[in-house]
């Protein structure tokens, strides 16, 4: 089996996907922007070949890269990113090259469009938040009569939380309006909940081979605006409701043979047309693995190797791993430099030391949302991870000025 894994040094943990291939004897082939000597030892040893591009945005370059392996390697059966920004561009080049695994451009257009994909919720019998697309001002006004504020409006095919607001009265409506927009927005009723994903790998027939749980107490919206500290979870176990709801999505969606990241409400309060507290509803459906450390979170969490996990799955269409796992809470907690903190790295280090899995920065393309100083760290209780999480984001006061 030929696979080609796309941008396979970005984040750097991913060279864990092209080892759990190797292991299972697949040709991996790698195609980057990174020049071959800065690539991780670990990344080199398993890779069988590597094409460095100038631009992976440069759809040219790609192309002549795939050319090249398929010239000398024979066709090739898988090409993945497993990274959002390039799904759109993973899914033209297999068109291109009628490499028929993977999503193709329609799959991408329902997974990226949250336009489309309610439609496959409803199929799925999951609440959705009320919605409509953004058109003008006097558009938005009449949704918001319906719905009343706050109300959160985000791009359609938005990357992240990038480019997403929380519009609380008509002055920030205004304000939103006032910006030229040059690609299409969705406005959604604001739900009163904490985000919880249901994350994992699926099978050829939808079937999730392995799951796991992530629970963000905070908007990821709020803390890119507001350059907030982020804190937040992988569970121990996933809720039985939870997996149910996300069962029925992967399979109203078609998923096949990839990592799975849907995100979901789970309601503060009771909602008179969604559901009773504690309810699910739907929020969207991302077809990668959730962003930044978390798939190594879920290894910490659950004492397994997902990243084998999926490359079982592409090999043998089966999860190999080992069925029972101990279980734990894995913390992600990130400071961030502008921010001033009672405790300093030596005093967190001093304290959790035995509970820190990770230490790390985070690559500056992802601090806006996820923060520049990270630690994950794994606990037996909630208690000790909200303890954790409180030690290191405690701010200094500010003294005020005279």
């Amino acid at each position: 089996m030929n696979f080609i894994f796309i941008s396979p040094q970005f984040p750097k943990t991913y060279w864990q996907f092209c080892a759990g291939l190797k292991i299972n004897g697949v040709n991996v082939l790698g195609i980057g922007d990174t020049p071959y000597d800065l690539l991780s030892p670990s990344l080199k040893m398993n890779l069988n070949e590597y094409y460095k591009v100038d631009n992976l945005a440069n759809y040219d370059e790609i192309f002549k890269a795939v050319a090249f392996f398929s010239f000398k390697y024979g066709k090739i059966d898988y090409i993945e990113s497993n990274n959002e920004y390039w799904l759109e561009q993973d899914a033209r080049i297999r068109k291109d090259f009628n490499i028929i695994t993977g999503l193709n451009s329609d799959d991408i257009l329902r997974y990226k469009s949250k336009f489309l994909m309610k439609e496959y919720y409803k199929m799925a019998n999951i609440p959705i938040a009320r919605y409509e697309m953004v058109t003008n001002y006097e558009n938005a006004l009449d949704f918001i009569s319906q719905v009343n504020y706050p109300i959160m409006i985000k791009p359609d095919k938005g990357v992240g939380a990038a480019k997403t607001y929380k519009i609380v009265d008509q002055n920030s409506l205004k304000a939103f309006f006032n910006i030229e927009r040059n690609e299409p927005y969705i406005m959604e009723e604001y739900i009163d909940g904490a985000i919880v994903s249901f994350d994992g790998v699926v099978d050829s027939k939808s079937n999730p081979v392995f799951c796991a749980s992530n629970e963000f107490p905070f908007s990821i919206a709020d803390i890119v605006n507001n350059k907030s500290d982020l804190a937040y979870y992988t569970n121990k176990f996933v809720p039985v409701e939870l997996e149910e709801a996300g069962r029925r999505v992967l399979k109203a969606f078609g998923a096949k043979r990839r990592f799975f990241h849907l995100e979901f409400f789970r309601l503060a309060s009771e909602h008179a047309e969604l559901g009773k507290k504690g309810d699910y509803v739907a929020l969207e459906v991302n077809m990668r693995p959730a962003g930044g450390y978390t798939p190594d979170m879920i290894d910490y969490a659950n004492s397994i190797n997902i990243y084998q996990v999926w490359a079982d799955v592409i090999a043998f269409d089966e999860n190999r791993q080992q069925s029972s796992y101990d279980k734990y809470y894995c913390s992600f907690v990130s400071r961030r430099d502008i921010h001033s903190y009672v405790h300093s790295d030596a005093e967190i280090l001093k304290n959790y030391g035995r509970n820190i899995m990770m230490k790390e920065k985070m690559p500056e393309v992802l601090t806006s949302a996820m923060g520049n100083d990270v630690y994950i760290a794994r606990f037996d209780t909630l208690e000790e991870h909200l303890e954790f999480v409180k030690f290191a984001l405690q701010l200094q006061e500010k003294i005020p000025c005279d």
